[in-house]
């Protein structure tokens, strides 16, 4: 019986953990992927397993009993199982009080998703004081027991880590990995309980397989979200997706929806959001600067891919490295986003160690590489951007999308001022009508003055294509003065998310910024 004890320890442990990892999903789908979110998931977390082994160390000393301790992980298993089904309902009533911005019903929504989940979580937590009580049926190996059992839960919480992201998630989805995580528990727990009373023993719990199976084969009809015009959605490695139709526009958005990362439209090439402007980048530089001149770019954060599409249109087949880590937004734009230019090299990969793998230099290197509400933190410091201006050729231009708050800019000035430690010059342009600001720095020393120049030129040319003007036109009229001087943001140092957290509590309580669009 001690070494059924070792195996429940071990699967409580691995359950433990494969449900913290699959609620910041189901959280994240809705509420985001900020250190906010995950800081209240790991707490919950944190919190439950204290009450558990309060609570089991003083259930199993008025009851020492296989079938008690069975039980318990019983009634836990089906609450994981159920956990979905009685959350979805008030995730959809959040996922709409987030999109119009009435946070008493977004607060209260999160808060009940984070009781419900607090229940199973804290029967978790009373597994391994519970198996202590009943393994130490001698006292002098009271120590070596409790070590082992509480090593064993940590192993256990360790494979319980990788196996909701890189297996079950990407592969059945996160409602089901809830249920596939309830099954392997509910399994041994029924296992261990027929070992210790025999059949009679189990009878009045087989309710709960026949639940899960149901639960299972039914699925959760509709979709995750209520969300206007939504034609697709999946679940990845790294993000909740959405593909949005509103008439003849398609959008791409990812977990919470704050954020609009792509956009395709069969017709219309022009989405005032950062996608065009990217294209001004080069002619920041001395007239007259011809657009025969641009060969290559690469864009890291290609998403569903509108900036590549643009650029190919404007520019021709020039050679385009997309660089993006997630393999199934890839799939969303080849299948809805037009994403098949023969010019364009997906390259799925982490952004910052893909720029590094290339041998190639570009005229233009595009960030936008957004996990809303973060820009990530490597591609944020003075070694990246060595890395980037490595890769630039001598007319180079780096052009990264920033998000700001309506009167907070020390994002901005703060990458501004780590890209001016390896580039000589950066130019800020705000985009209007948004919380968003383009930052383009040059190679070589350059004026602002050089691309009014350059537009003038290219507008009398008969063979430029409208769209570039467009974003050297919407450039131009929205140019910044100089950022101020500011923390350079390094390698071992790049408090990014502090100032990014900063920005989405004023948004959350004083309405005061908006989600980046990518």
């Amino acid at each position: 019986m001690r070494r059924d004890l070792y195996v429940a320890v071990f699967i409580s442990g691995m359950t433990t953990l494969a449900v913290e990892l699959a609620a910041s999903r189901l959280l994240g789908n809705v509420f985001g992927t900020s250190n906010l979110v995950w800081a209240s998931i790991i707490g919950l977390i944190l919190i439950c397993l204290a009450g558990g082994y309060f609570l089991g160390g003083a259930w199993a000393d008025r009851s020492p009993s296989f079938r008690t301790f069975y039980t318990i992980l019983l009634w836990a298993a089906i609450l994981i199982a159920l956990t979905p089904v009685i959350s979805r309902p008030v995730l959809q009533i959040a996922a709409n009080a987030f999109d119009r911005l009435q946070m008493g019903i977004l607060f209260g929504s999160f808060a009940a998703v984070i009781v419900l989940l607090s229940i199973p979580i804290t029967l978790l937590g009373t597994a391994s004081p519970f198996a202590i009580r009943l393994a130490a049926q001698n006292t002098d190996k009271l120590g070596s027991i409790s070590g082992r059992i509480y090593g064993i839960s940590t192993l256990g919480s360790f494979i319980g880590t990788f196996l909701p992201v890189l297996v079950l998630i990407p592969t059945i989805g996160t409602y089901r990995t809830f249920l596939a995580i309830s099954a392997v528990l509910l399994i041994f727990a029924l296992y261990g309980m027929w070992r210790a009373g025999g059949w009679r023993a189990i009878l009045p719990y087989l309710w709960m397989p026949l639940l899960v199976a149901a639960l299972t084969w039914r699925g959760l009809p509709g979709s995750d979200k209520v969300t206007q015009g939504l034609v697709f959605e999946t679940e990845s490695a790294y993000n909740y997706i959405q593909v949005l139709e509103l008439g003849d526009f398609r959008f791409l958005r990812l977990n919470e929806g704050q954020g609009v990362h792509s956009v395709y439209h069969p017709q219309q090439l022009a989405y005032f959001g950062p996608w065009e402007l990217v294209l001004a980048a080069p002619f920041f530089n001395p007239p007259p600067y011809d657009p025969a001149n641009i060969e290559a770019m690469a864009i890291v954060g290609l998403a569903a891919g509108t900036t590549a599409r643009q650029a190919t249109l404007v520019f021709g087949e020039i050679a385009i490295d997309g660089i993006e880590i997630d393999p199934k937004i890839v799939q969303v734009g080849r299948h809805y986003f037009d994403m098949n230019q023969p010019n364009l090299n997906v390259i799925v990969q982490d952004g910052r160690w893909g720029l590094q793998q290339s041998r190639r230099r570009y005229q233009i290197i595009s960030i936008d590489a957004y996990r809303p509400p973060y820009i990530p933190w490597h591609l944020t410091t003075r070694e990246f951007f060595a890395t980037v201006r490595e890769r630039l050729s001598d007319d180079g231009v780096l052009v990264i999308n920033v998000g700001r708050g309506r009167n907070d800019r020390r994002l901005i000035n703060a990458l501004s001022a780590t890209i001016l430690s390896e580039f000589p010059t950066v130019h800020v342009m705000d985009i209007p009508d948004t919380f968003n600001s383009m930052i383009f720095a040059t190679r070589q020393p350059t004026q602002p003055e050089n691309l009014l120049h350059n537009l003038k030129i290219l507008s009398e040319r008969g063979d430029v294509h409208p769209l570039l003007i467009f974003a050297m036109q919407r450039t131009v009229e929205n140019l910044q003065p100089p950022p101020p001087p500011a923390t350079v943001f390094t390698d071992d140092l790049a408090p990014v998310e502090w100032i990014t957290n900063e920005m989405i509590l004023n948004y959350l309580f004083l309405n005061e910024v908006e989600a980046p669009q990518q």
